[in-house]
């Protein structure tokens, strides 16, 4: 079997993996320099790196390494460790370098307007697979939209009903309505959705908060709200929709990387002990959406 065979099908079914190489080798040891080890994301393997106790150590590292989407490098010293003792003559020492194998990252763009139009070139340039949905064929078109891996005109229910979210998915609620915006929220919110990476909604902190109260009346769960990213980007007081597009791209990039600092929620902005409701910001403004 051959492993970048594998590799390239675990990619594009959207999976995750690890791969494991032995990248130094120095005295006796049960394997060759450069031998390969595939890990998938549910527990198998492809190809060996040897076997026996070292073999199961790289697996749960080729475990840890698809969760946190950092590589690392394992040293084995088979001359001094006696867990490492099988009765064999091996007794050197080798290095294995474990890196994850992870999807390319999709970015659902629902809306084709201004801000989507923008966030469709800057998220491409970031290495997004941007798919762009809207009901209106004159806004989603290859023409506008070039470089997409794919331009969907259609009703969004039509839309929705073939679209799954996973580990690997971003979306951005754009339209050009709240009816719709709230169709496409009540749809990302769903159990099935729950492992989307990103979820982001455009609109003035105001208009969130009315829809986060409508969803709440049809039972959909408060808890579900702390998965949404609304206001929308990063606070770099962002005005045009280039602008905009930017810090957009960046919260999604700083969620993708595991950025340390803390991002805003939806659900920072419904205080249930309070009837006030804050202003929008100016990256916030409902036309923006358009």
């Amino acid at each position: 079997m051959d492993i970048y065979e594998e590799i390239v099908k675990l990619r594009s079914e959207g999976r995750r993996g690890a791969v494991a190489t032995i990248v130094n080798v120095r005295g006796s040891v049960p394997s060759f320099r450069t031998a390969k080890m595939l890990v998938r994301d549910d527990g198998s393997i492809s190809g060996t790196i040897g076997g026996g106790c070292v073999e199961a150590e790289v697996w749960q590292a080729a475990r840890e390494a698809m969760e946190d989407e950092k590589p690392r490098t394992l040293t084995f010293d088979l001359n001094h460790d006696p867990k490492y003792d099988t009765g064999l003559v091996c007794g050197g020492t080798l290095d294995v370098f474990v890196e994850p194998i992870l999807p390319p990252a999709a970015l659902y763009i629902f809306g084709a307007g201004h801000v989507a139009y923008s966030l469709y070139k800057v998220a491409t340039i970031a290495g997004f697979l941007v798919i762009v949905a809207d009901d209106r064929a004159s806004y989603a078109n290859r023409e506008r939209f070039p470089d997409a891996q794919e331009v969907l005109a259609e009703d969004f229910d039509q839309v929705l009903s073939k679209l799954r979210l996973n580990s690997s998915s971003y979306a951005v609620i754009a339209t050009r309505g709240h009816k719709d915006d709230m169709r496409i929220l009540r749809w990302a919110l769903r159990p099935e959705q729950a492992e989307a990476r990103y979820i982001g909604m455009i609109g003035s902190r105001r208009k969130v908060i009315a829809i986060q109260k409508e969803l709440i009346k049809e039972e959909v769960a408060e808890k579900t709200f702390e998965r949404i990213h609304s206001p929308i980007g990063l606070d770099i007081g962002a005005i045009t929709p280039e602008e905009i597009a930017v810090a957009i791209c960046a919260e999604m990039i700083a969620i993708r990387r595991h950025a340390t600092s803390k991002l805003p929620h939806l659900s920072w902005f419904l205080n249930e002990n309070t009837q006030q409701e804050p202003e929008a910001t100016v990256h916030d403004k409902e036309v923006l959406g358009n």
